[in-house]
């Protein structure tokens, strides 16, 4: 009993506190890894204990391949200056996607992380309000770029769907959703609001979301704004100045780091040039396009992954996904409750728009989404076999 609450509190804080790895960061360099750490101990001591092995999923096969192209193109590219750092960023993802997935389908439900993750991403979108008191022309909070924040935070929306809806749950939820758009509205991102659109739209059309929720939710948001907006008027001004003067250079400079890593795809298609390889050679790839920008991010995720660690990586992270849409299409078929795969589908596809114009595969959402969907179809087997057996 002791093993399985503590395993509910390092999951659920894990997922929490990912969003906010910026303001942990501030404490100390290392404190970001402290719970995922925790967790991945107490999960492998759980298993010795139990004497038992996660259930065996494609997930798994997916994950130990990706590791494996990892370690080769690794391995090649060993002599490089970021290859050994990107490497160390990839391990953790891999290794706390099997670990979700297997303690969501056994000791933490479901829904509880889920919550979690509302919470870390609503406590991020607060502190992303709350730097724009504080002078920032865009809200970005915990995380150095506003974009970033805005990815975490469309990610976590569609998940308020799978909450609790009692009469005064809709109130805290409404509540919720508002400072989650809020804060994602505070970022000015483009592409967090095509991603959060999609979600919705999908939601939607799968009779996961009335559209009256949508409205009631946007016109809350839009009474705050109209509230807030005098006190913070010229800031606003200032920021939307800010982001109109960038918006086409963006444009431009996403172009030539897609072209790059186009070039290093093609140059390098089976094992790619490696972890951090686009930073190194995006200024040669890229014919020294961006003088004051040698070593970026692709600003695609899909892109960048291809580039670095070639077809075979980019193919084994497709099926990543594909594994995550599978799992959740599977528990809809056979659970009563939809509310759950389908929160999971529609910010899953939050995190693929988002990632058409970002690299986040250094952030949690995209990992925790697709073990939580494997969860959520395992829960639902193991609850449609029981049912079967009492008939």
């Amino acid at each position: 009993m002791g093993l399985t609450v503590l395993l509910r509190v390092l999951a659920c804080a894990t997922v929490a506190l990912a969003p906010l790895e910026g303001y942990l960061l501030r404490v100390h360099g290392q404190s970001a890894k402290v719970v995922p750490a925790a967790l991945l101990a107490v999960w492998v001591f759980s298993l010795v204990k139990r004497r038992r092995l996660p259930a065996p999923h494609p997930l798994h096969l997916v994950v130990a391949s990706l590791a494996v192209v990892l370690l080769a193109t690794s391995a090649v590219h060993l002599a490089e200056p970021f290859t050994l750092e990107y490497l160390v960023r990839w391990a953790p993802f891999l290794v706390v996607t099997v670990v979700l997935a297997d303690v969501a389908a056994r000791e933490v439900p479901v829904r509880a992380l889920l919550a979690a993750t509302v919470a870390g991403a609503v406590v991020a979108a607060a502190g992303g309000l709350l730097s724009l008191v504080g002078g920032e022309p865009r809200a970005a909070g915990p995380l150095e770029d506003p974009n970033d924040l805005a990815f975490v935070l469309v990610a976590a929306l569609p998940l308020l769907v799978a909450l609790p809806t009692g009469r005064r749950s809709r109130i805290v939820l409404l509540l919720l959703g508002a400072v989650l758009v809020a804060g994602a509205a505070a970022t000015f991102s483009r592409g967090g609001g095509l991603a959060l659109a999609c979600a919705l739209l999908w939601l939607i059309a799968r009779r996961g979301l009335p559209v009256r929720a949508v409205v009631v939710t946007a016109a809350v948001t839009g009474l705050a704004a109209l509230v807030l907006a005098p006190a913070a008027q010229a800031g606003l001004a200032r920021a939307l100045q800010e982001k109109s003067h960038i918006a086409g250079t963006n444009a431009d400079t996403r172009m030539l780091r897609w072209q790059a890593a186009a070039r290093m795809l093609a140059d390098d298609p089976v094992l790619g040039v490696g972890p951090g390889g686009f930073r190194r050679q995006y200024a040669a790839a890229g014919h020294n396009a961006e003088i004051d920008e040698q070593t970026p991010v692709a600003h695609n995720l899909f892109l960048e992954v291809a580039a670095e660690l070639g077809v075979a990586g980019f193919a084994l992270l497709a099926a990543l996904v594909v594994v995550g849409f599978v799992a959740s299409e599977r528990a809809l078929r056979v659970v009563a409750d939809r509310r759950e795969a389908l929160a999971l589908q529609a910010a899953l596809i939050a995190v693929l728009v988002a990632s058409i114009f970002l690299s986040e595969q250094y952030y949690l959402p995209l990992w925790s989404l697709v073990a939580l969907a494997v969860a959520v179809e395992r829960r639902a087997r193991e609850g449609s076999g029981r049912c079967a057996s009492c008939t």
